[in-house]
This record gives structure tokens, C-alpha cells and sequence, in this order.
């Protein structure tokens, strides 16, 4: 198949996908359709990460080795002698038709979110008379994220899931969370208007930041962890096989630029290697806790009925970072079973949700 014919198949796929909200959204009368887009594109991109991370638990990451399609074709449908040869050729591999659909789903998925946000650019372009120039700048800030993600996308599968380049694409589809809520959030006022939305702010910005900043640092190092393969390098808790504080190498573990499994000379990655990785990641999580907690108990401590909504982002908050402690604990206290890792990798993203929807409270002069 050639490349352009490929190119149309997927563009087909992702037009009928996008299609499928749409058309649910131009049924709802309710709030306008711009704003109701935006909520979509937000929801669908936490769907994407969650589905990204199942088909990395899972090993789907080459279920189709080349991109954007699979084995040079749209679907796995069409591929099916290709993969059913390279599953005889290596039973244990990367490559079986239920891995190849994970990732081509994610694909699709992936494509069905770019679609939606060039449907959102286009209304922001139509919008600019209206509620001015920053509507669409925004989009467009949001067309370049996504377009950049699909490109560490594709060199995920290239790269042969390099570690950096894999924890890179879920940083970037983090951020890309964060910039759709921060936008569907906006009131988009008209400048003309003399008529301004009123809200409190009783958060301190400068304690928002802080905690997007950790958690961030505290994503890369989980990121890290999984991409990895670093889960079970320390399979007791607390301790890491039975040691209060573990040998560690961190040059060898956080050297960024090598091919999975290997080290920086090209040999394999050593178990002190992989238990520092873990380590890592375990002692920032008790600063994060104390961080996120802090402003948890102080948005919950400033709420007031005429703020409803900061009290039960501040519950939602508080009960988030629970559910991360108690899934981390169970990844390697059970072994680190699909649902506890999935639930995990949901639960920072739904972190990443809730301090934007926080920061609609915050000002720099809050104390």
C-alpha cells in the first residue's frame, strides 16, 4: 500500500471517529458547542492516556513495529499473514494480533484526539471577532502540543521504545491534559463587554505551582520506573530487599539517552541500577504526599458556600493522592497486577485534572 493511500485510509478512520462525538454534541442543547467540544477534547485525552499506559503494561508498544500504520497498512485486519509470521518467528515477542490491535486502537484513538483539535481550531477561528485573539492563539498552542506528541509517538515505535522518548510522550500527553483543561475552563469573555465574571481567590498560586512543578518531577520518575521495567527491582515495602536505604548507582540509573535495557556503554542495565530508579521514585513520593496534602487541607480549609466548587475539588484532591499511595504500595506488593498499574497511572492524571481546576481559585496575593 502506498504511503498516500495509507495516509487517507488513517485520515478516514480518524475523520468517522472524531465524527461519532460530534454528532452526540450537536444533539445536546445545552452550554454552546464550542465549550461542550472542549470538555470532550478533555475527557477523550484522559481516555488516551490511561489506553497509552495499558498498552505499555501490556508490551503492545510494537505490536505493529513500523508507523503510522501496521505492517504498512491501516488496520490489522489487512496485516493479518504479517503478524501471524512474526508471532511463529518469535511466540514470545512483541508482535501477536491482540497486541497489534491494542496499539493500532491507541492509534486511533491518538488520531481521533488531533482531529477534535483541529475542529477546535477552526471554531476558535471563527470566534476571534468575538472573544478576540487569545481564543485561538490558545488552540493553536494546543495544535502544536498535540502534533509534537504524535511525533514522540512515532519514535516511540522507531526508537523501539527508548526509555526517555516513552516517558517524554507521557509527560507531553500530561501537559497536553493540563493546557485542554486550563482552556475549556476559560469564561472566553467578550472584550467589548462591560460586563466581567467576578470569582474569589483565596489559593495561593505560588503553592499551586509548587505542586505542579512535584508532581511533574514525581510523573517523570514513575515514568521512569515503568519504562524501565523497574517495579519489582525492590519487590519488598517499605524497605527495597530488606535494606532501609539500598546500594544505588544513580549515574547509571538517570543516564536519559540509551536504548532500553542497556546502560550508557551499551551493556545490560544492572539490577542496582534499576533498584535506584525505584528508590527514587519512592522517597520524592513522600514529599509530593506532603506537598499535595498541604494544599489539599489549605483549599479545603479556605472553601466557603460561596465557593462550592474549591471544597470538592480539595476532597477530590485529597482522596486522588490516597489512591496513588495505596496503588503504588500495591504495585509491588502484588506484583504489579494490570488494574493497580493502570488505576495509578489514571490517578496522576486525574491529579494533573484537578490542580488546573484548582488553579481557577488561585492569585498571587493570597497568603
Amino acid at each position: 500500500m502506498s504511503s498516500f493511500v495509507l495516509f487517507l485510509e488513517l485520515a478516514a478512520i480518524a475523520i468517522v471517529f472524531a465524527g461519532l462525538p460530534l454528532a452526540y454534541l450537536w444533539t445536546r442543547p445545552a452550554y454552546s458547542f464550542f465549550q461542550k467540544l472542549n470538555w470532550v477534547l478533555v475527557f477523550m485525552t484522559f481516555d488516551l492516556i490511561v489506553f497509552g499506559a495499558f498498552t505499555r503494561l501490556t508490551d503492545s508498544g510494537l505490536g505493529c513495529p513500523d508507523w503510522p500504520g501496521c505492517y504498512g497498512v491501516s488496520n490489522p485486519f489487512h496485516a493479518l499473514g504479517d503478524i501471524r509470521q512474526a508471532e511463529s518467528a518469535l511466540p514470545t515477542g512483541p508482535v501477536t494480533v491482540m497486541k497489534a490491535w491494542i496499539e493500532m486502537i491507541h492509534r486511533y484513538l491518538a488520531m481521533t484526539v488531533g482531529a477534535l483539535i483541529v475542529v477546535q481550531v477552526a471554531l476558535a477561528f471563527s470566534k476571534i471577532k468575538v472573544l478576540g485573539k487569545s481564543v485561538l492563539f490558545g488552540s493553536l498552542g494546543i495544535f502544536f502540543l498535540v502534533c509534537l506528541q504524535g511525533a514522540f509517538g512515532a519514535w516511540t515505535v522507531t526508537l523501539k521504545l527508548q526509555p526517555i522518548i516513552v516517558t517524554t510522550h507521557l509527560i507531553l500527553a500530561l501537559v497536553l491534559l493540563a493546557c485542554l483543561t486550563a482552556y475549556a475552563q476559560q469564561t472566553w469573555e467578550d472584550p467589548s463587554s462591560t460586563v466581567r465574571v467576578m470569582r474569589i481567590r483565596p489559593l495561593p498560586a505560588s503553592l499551586v505551582l509548587i505542586a505542579f512543578m512535584t508532581l511533574f518531577i514525581q510523573v517523570f520518575l514513575g515514568a521512569w520506573v515503568s519504562t524501565n521495567y523497574a517495579v519489582l527491582a525492590c519487590p519488598d515495602f517499605p524497605t527495597c530487599l530488606g535494606a532501609a536505604w539500598p546500594e544505588t548507582n544513580w549515574a547509571e540509573g538517570f543516564t536519559l539517552w540509551r536504548q532500553l535495557g542497556l546502560n550508557a556503554q551499551g551493556e545490560f542495565i544492572s539490577p542496582v541500577a534499576l533498584q535506584t530508579i525505584h528508590w527514587a521514585h519512592r522517597l520524592f513520593a513522600v514529599f509530593l504526599i506532603l506537598v499535595l496534602g498541604t494544599l489539599g487541607w489549605k483549599a479545603f480549609e479556605v472553601a466557603t458556600p460561596a465557593i462550592p466548587g474549591l471544597k470538592r475539588f480539595a476532597r477530590l484532591l485529597l482522596s486522588l493522592l490516597a489512591l496513588q499511595l495505596v496503588t503504588g504500595i500495591s504495585n509491588v506488593v502484588f506484583q504489579w497486577p494490570l488494574l493497580a498499574a493502570l488505576l495509578h497511572t489514571a490517578g496522576s492524571a486525574a491529579l494533573v485534572f484537578c490542580l488546573v481546576r484548582l488553579s481557577y481559585w488561585t492569585s498571587w496575593k493570597s497568603l
